[in-house]
């Protein structure tokens, strides 16, 4: 019976909870990345008043190169610029790796003192939206490597230095790929400036994306809502009301009723019986509570059919921000995905400081299933949660494995996933996995175990097990 429940609340009320809304248009307009975006200012009443912040995009030049080693190298000299308070560098071919390093050195402002120099994450790749989806094919998105939180700034100077890689032994290179001991072409630094915290105006009563409703598109008949969907509605409602800038969080036993309660129409009288396995809702930060500029991403929403899994992740971004930060860290990593790398929002469905507070990521709706951009070739069927810092030699917190493992109990139980299962997820093509082969995978994964990189860093990825086992509880399993 329980095990039947599981399946069945994981699929009506997820249909309840989470129904996709009509996915957007194969095609997508492109429009160009801006060389420079001067910062943002206030433009009125409305959801969009706060400060948005803006990106300093510099093109790198040639710097002497050392005869000796033949490398190739680009950079920028010492120079003053516009505030800005994270840092990355982009190139033209996405499907291009950048192999050498990146470091850069800034100034912070107010003492004037210049850092050391600090690496750049430059295997980014793989982050970024699934091959054969519009996002991907957009032609807006670029190479880049991971964002560098450096706190406020107004000076800096940057140096990329290739270095020598083995040929395939074939004569030929990947397409859009430097030659050997070569750069990417169209390399850029990006300084982003994430703009000031501000208090969060009063809705002005029209939701963002009022077209996007429930019961349209592929899901239902154009104005025509039916019964999962009108409870979809409502739900929303409840978890995010025009204008919260947090959604509360709930004891397992309120979850719980308010799961079933709302399945009251759909679920037969004998599966309302039984309780079903999911987490308390944590408490979440919306994205009007951390202050996205809705501006910036993609109108329409994309989803999937479910969510099976959660991949973990750290930002790379590194650990050297406050709690108090964390929103202005979250706007930086915005801004950063969609105008430098060019994707349509956020990649991370979630996101966690090192404080234990869960963010929303991606719009499209907390309790549904958000398409993110998260785990190359995974990203259909899955969620993407990424902790703020870099986690290769740092231990995550105990408040932020809590919060993974909160969020993954109450998010995975809507879809009658058990956390300390395996699932299969079918691969979109990726260095690890050939397009279309079934994976077999924990339901709470590391980044990595669908990917051949570092993330989500060593330290991080040791603490999974940890994590499964606590929401497995928070489940009541």
């Amino acid at each position: 019976m329980r095990g039947f429940l599981a399946s069945s609340i994981g699929v009506t009320c997820a249909a309840a909870l989470a129904l996709p809304l009509a996915p957007p248009a194969a095609g997508t307009t492109a429009r160009p990345v801006p060389t420079a975006e001067a910062p943002a200012t206030p433009t009125g009443a409305g959801r969009s008043s706060y400060v948005p912040g803006g990106t300093q995009s510099l093109p790198l030049e040639p710097l002497p190169r050392d005869r000796a080693s033949g490398a190739a190298e680009q950079g920028l000299p010492r120079r003053d610029v516009r505030h800005f308070s994270l840092v990355g560098v982009v190139w033209d071919e996405p499907g291009t790796e950048l192999h050498g390093r990146v470091q850069v050195r800034t100034r912070a402002v107010g003492t004037g003192t210049w850092s050391a120099w600090q690496e750049l994450e430059t295997h980014h790749a793989d982050h970024g939206a699934d091959p054969g989806t519009a996002e991907r094919g957009s032609g807006r998105v670029r190479g880049a490597t991971a964002p560098l939180w450096v706190g406020e700034s107004d000076g800096v100077e940057v140096r990329v230095r290739a270095e020598h890689t083995r040929g395939t032994g074939s004569g030929t290179r990947a397409a859009g790929a430097p030659a050997a001991g070569g750069l990417p072409s169209g390399l850029r630094l990006e300084l982003v400036d994430p703009g000031r915290d501000a208090a969060v105006p009063p809705p002005d009563g029209t939701p963002d994306d009022a077209a996007d409703t429930p019961g349209s598109g592929a899901h239902g008949a154009p104005g025509a809502q039916s019964a999962e969907s009108v409870t979809a509605s409502a739900v929303n409602a409840d978890l995010a009301p025009l204008g919260a800038i947090e959604i509360p969080e709930l004891s397992r036993a309120q979850t719980e009723s308010e799961l079933l309660a709302l399945g009251a129409g759909v679920l037969t009288g004998q599966q309302q019986k039984v309780k079903p396995y999911v987490g308390p809702r944590p408490r979440i930060v919306t994205r009007r509570g951390w202050g996205a500029d809705e501006k910036l991403r993609e109108k329409k929403f994309a989803y999937t059919k479910k969510v099976k899994a959660a991949f973990v992740h750290h930002t790379a971004s590194g650990n050297n921000y406050h709690c108090s930060q964390a929103p202005s860290v979250i706007r930086s990593i915005y801004r950063y995905h969609v105008r430098s790398m060019g994707w349509r929002d956020i990649g991370y469905n979630f996101l966690v400081d090192k404080c234990g507070k869960i963010y929303e990521g991606r719009a499209g709706g907390v309790a549904k299933p958000v398409l993110g951009a998260h785990t190359l070739g995974f990203n259909s069927n899955s969620m993407g949660i990424a902790v703020l810092g870099t986690y290769n030699s740092t231990k995550p917190s105990s408040s932020a494995v809590k919060a993974i493992a909160r969020l993954a109990a109450w998010k995975l139980g809507l879809y009658g996933m058990n956390p300390r299962g395996k699932t299969y997820l079918k691969s979109a093509g990726g260095n690890l996995y050939r397009k279309g082969k079934n994976v077999r995978l924990n339901v709470i994964s590391g980044h990595r175990d669908g990917f051949v990189t570092d993330c989500p860093g060593r330290k991080l990825y040791g603490k999974l097990g940890t994590a499964r086992s606590a929401a497995a509880r928070y489940q009541g399993r």
